[in-house]
């Protein structure tokens, strides 16, 4: 497992500064949101290096030292096949890899244990999640749920499909894992990548799920509850954490919604349906964050970078806090996007 490749060497000697899509010199960056909750927009945030062209923009988390670790699925015009690419707090580039993740990099989670960190990661192509150091160094892989008698074959002999597109892991270590574009089930396992049980499945009831896509662990209450972004059903579901149905939320208030962030009481969703949300502890929306109410996204998310309208979003697939509140937002669009929201409140 190489944990930069020589391209991604390269790549750091020959970054090119950032290009801020839509700003002419000398104008002011647009402004969402309000109040308390007012971001600056600062769009294809990151010295990307010039070796490298973002396919989708699939997954974003910060860790302890502030390095930001964007996950894609390469463009096809890139000359590197890395799938992870590492900034600094200031949009610098440190690293690249993940190579093997080339058209599968999807979800994306940080964790520290101990003294470390590790990243979680999910590969929709190859159906399987992974866990890695910071470096790019593979600690276990996981791929087809064969224990679940969930995903035992028909009887026809087919195995059921399997695409997991985001995880969640649980103060005990446990790793709950939604299978957002296989059969909407979730499957838990335990810090070592075993096997536990199997919870959700495709429908609209109470328990059931339309594309879990993306899942965290909900700890602003008294006890720490599975939240899962239903996506398809167009709402939120929560369960315990042995996997049973405890309520419905945010039925209205979100679109699309692909997954969630923490910090301070707030939840973070990135919504596919053009727009960003925060909302309190109870789950009411605070603000939603470059809204485009167009109904274009679908449309523009395949259209040049010239193409994009500044302080609005398209498909924000992705999103996450820094330690001071900040937000960064990776957006499912075919040329890859990364936007920082400078917290100015």
């Amino acid at each position: 497992m190489q944990t930069t490749s020589r391209r991604g060497f390269t790549s750091a000697l020959l970054a090119a500064p950032a290009v801020f899509g839509g700003y002419k010199s000398g104008s002011k960056r647009p402004v969402t949101g309000s109040g308390a909750h007012s971001f600056e927009v600062i769009h294809d945030w990151g010295e990307l290096p010039r070796t490298i062209r973002y396919g989708n923009t699939h997954g974003v988390c910060v860790d302890a030292q502030g390095h930001v670790y964007i996950h894609h699925t390469v463009n096809a015009a890139s000359e590197s096949d890395d799938t992870m690419v590492v900034f600094d707090r200031k949009g610098k580039f440190v690293r690249s890899w993940g190579m093997e993740f080339k058209g599968g990099a999807h979800g994306l989670t940080i964790r520290k244990e101990g003294r470390d960190e590790f990243l979680y990661l999910c590969d929709t192509k190859r159906a399987l999640v992974a866990k890695y150091s910071l470096k790019g160094e593979k600690v276990w892989e996981v791929g087809y749920p064969e224990e679940s008698p969930s995903y035992k074959p028909g009887a026809d002999g087919k195995r059921i499909k399997y695409s997991p597109t985001n995880l969640a892991i649980a103060p005990n270590g446990d790793i709950y894992v939604g299978d957002g574009y296989g059969s909407s089930f979730v499957n838990v396992y335990n810090p070592k990548g075993e096997f536990k049980f199997t919870f959700g499945g495709k429908g609209k009831a109470a328990g059931q799920l339309d594309s879990p896509h993306g899942i965290a662990i909900d700890m602003r209450g008294s006890e720490p509850k599975v939240l899962v972004a239903d996506r398809s059903n167009r709402r939120f579901q929560y369960f315990s954490l042995d996997g049973k149905h405890l309520a419905f939320g945010a039925e209205g208030d979100v679109k699309l919604p692909c997954h969630f962030d923490q910090r301070k009481g707030l939840l973070l969703v990135p919504d596919l349906e053009a727009r960003v949300t925060l909302m309190d502890k109870d789950n009411r929306v605070l603000a939603h964050l470059g809204d485009d109410e167009s109904n274009t996204w679908g449309k523009l998310r395949k259209e040049p970078r010239e193409k994009f309208i500044p302080g609005k979003f398209i498909c924000p697939h992705s999103a996450c806090f820094d330690k001071d509140g900040n937000i960064f937002v990776v957006e499912w669009v075919e040329v890859g996007r990364v936007t920082k929201l400078r917290r100015l409140a």
